[in-house]
């Protein structure tokens, strides 16, 4: 991969400049968890104009001992500074066992800081593993609506089972958000999210397929971090977001919208764009808006959000990043037949480090199910009916050496009963991971679920009418369902693992009803899905 001096020079960032990125980071690192103490300056008694928690409230990046609660203080949640001064502001929290918050085991303060756009996250330690908590928050007079979360078992416990959903990729000025919902109905221990929390282009004045009136500052492109982070508010004052946000802790990665479209490390799309300028206000205000612990801290356009998530002895979750870290694409954007200099054994989607982490975890870990949650689909997917292939560079056919290393590590280690869960796509697959997708009568080596977007493509006809062709020459696509809108559900147990296709009949109204699409199973020590 190219130097950090290569790459900063190249999008118009000196190396002074990326230093300074860095030292403006470090000294930001210390309002991740920036307590209350005696004698702080802070607006001791806050009055607000409207209700400070527009934005909701969050929890995630659970351990068995702990969680990361998150708010943002916005009574005017769609104008740069969210209505707030440029003054600290004391947060009062408070943890309880019941939702009636009768029985407080744990509470405190936090100061929202300006520096932070007046988000607060608290990461709590010293918690009772497996166990449901409810969470609020206080400023001023005002109060939070009461959150659910929940620790992770402990280490090696005997789990039964586990509930979770899945979801990515919601353009806000696409539809509503009517899968979030319906999810918040459901009965889940967690919510991985995997990526595309935000798209970066303007919105219109009409809000898209919303027709709710949008202020004039949402028309242009996300560059900024004023701009991102009014992005971020915008998309979080959805009601439904908010509901599931609530109900649940989630786990979150980011894909390319976050930052854009189809950006691979410090090579954008555009490349006219000072891009790692572009790149750590992203991240920045990523951080800011959602349930993150201080290992994910950002440092200028550099943050670690790769990690894992132990569930007793029945799961581990590794989360990857497969955007801040990949080579440029090697054969080109879009579609082309697969070229030379995509069968570089040096060629990496994850980077070397996260690529180490990845596969020595796996390893070591002897639980039951292994769930590796990434962006882009890892499966082979042939873009051409008949003798020829093309490929989709942008997911891991890009970078075909690159998942053939992490499918040999899984076949020749003998991990228990590996499991891709994937976003991006706007489409619903069932995959068999191969060693080799030219032999697909072949053993696969793990499953791949694919989910569908949340509101991304609205209910237009988009990747059914064009990827359906294709599907007959892909035998190892058990299952595609091109645009439909939804979340998978996954029940996990000893015995077998269980998704639902959760899909709404519109995001054209809130309260869309939801049915489950199809369900697919994998049983215990066996690779590949079928159909229940």
């Amino acid at each position: 991969m190219p130097s950090d001096q290569v790459l900063a020079d190249r999008n118009g960032l000196s190396a002074m400049d990326r230093r300074r990125f860095l030292q403006a980071g470090a000294s930001l690192a210390a309002l991740a968890s920036f307590a209350l103490r005696p004698g702080d300056e802070a607006w001791a008694a806050p009055s607000f104009s409207s209700n400070p928690f527009s934005l909701g409230i969050a929890s995630g990046d659970q351990t068995a001992d702990g969680v990361v609660l998150w708010t943002r203080l916005a009574p005017s949640p769609l104008v740069q500074t969210g209505g707030m001064p440029r003054r600290e502001v004391p947060v009062q929290w408070q943890l309880a066992t019941d939702e009636g918050m009768s029985n407080v085991v744990r509470s405190g303060a936090a100061l929202a800081a300006p520096q932070l756009v007046h988000s607060v996250h608290v990461e709590l330690e010293g918690l009772e593993p497996a166990r449901d908590y409810y969470y609020q928050f206080k400023a001023g007079h005002d109060t939070s609506p009461i959150g659910r979360t929940k620790t992770a078992p402990a280490p090696g416990a005997q789990v039964d089972e586990l509930k979770f959903a899945f979801a990515s990729c919601q353009a806000w000025p696409d539809g509503y958000y009517s899968a979030y919902n319906r999810m918040a109905e459901e009965d889940l221990d967690l919510v991985v999210h995997l990526g595309d929390y935000i798209y970066e282009s303007g919105i219109d004045r009409n809000g898209g397929n919303r027709n709710v009136f949008v202020p004039g500052q949402f028309r242009s492109e996300t560059k900024g971090l004023q701009r991102y982070r009014l992005q971020h508010s915008l998309y979080k004052t959805d009601p439904d977001l908010q509901a599931a946000h609530a109900r649940f802790p989630w786990i979150v990665t980011w894909d390319d919208h976050e930052v854009e479209n189809d950006y691979t490390d410090a090579i954008p799309q555009d490349p006219s764009t000072r891009f790692l300028k572009r790149r750590a206000a992203a991240y920045r205000a990523y951080y800011e808006h959602l349930p993150l612990g201080r290992r994910s801290f950002p440092h200028g356009p550099n943050m670690r959000i790769y990690r894992d998530l132990m569930w007793g002895n029945l799961a581990q979750f590794r989360v990857l990043d497969t955007r801040q870290y990949r080579d440029d694409h090697p054969c080109g954007d879009g579609e082309t037949p697969r070229c030379a200099e995509a069968l570089d054994p040096s060629v990496t989607m994850t980077g070397p480090p996260q690529e180490r982490w990845l596969l020595n975890g796996l390893e070591r870990d002897e639980r039951k199910w292994n769930i590796i949650a990434q962006q882009v689909l890892m499966a082979e997917l042939d873009h051409k009916e008949g003798p020829g292939k093309i490929f989709w560079n942008d997911s891991w056919d890009g970078y075909p050496l690159a998942r053939a290393r992490i499918l040999r590590h899984l076949e020749s280690r003998n991990i228990n009963n590996p499991v891709v869960i994937t976003g991006d796509w706007h489409s619903t697959f069932v995959n068999d991971l191969l060693l080799n997708f030219n032999k697909p009568e072949s053993e696969p080596v793990a499953t791949e679920f694919v989910g569908t977007s949340i509101s991304t493509n609205g209910d237009a006809e988009v990747y059914g009418p064009y990827y359906g062709p294709f599907i007959p020459f892909n035998e190892h696509i058990k299952f595609f369902d091109g645009d439909r809108r939804g979340y998978v559900r996954c029940t996990v147990d000893q015995d077998q693992w269980v998704s639902d296709l959760r899909m709404v009949t519109t995001v054209s109204r809130r309260d869309a009803p939801v049915y489950t699409l199809a369900s697919f199973a994998v049983e215990n020590g066996r690779a590949g899905a079928h159909r229940i």
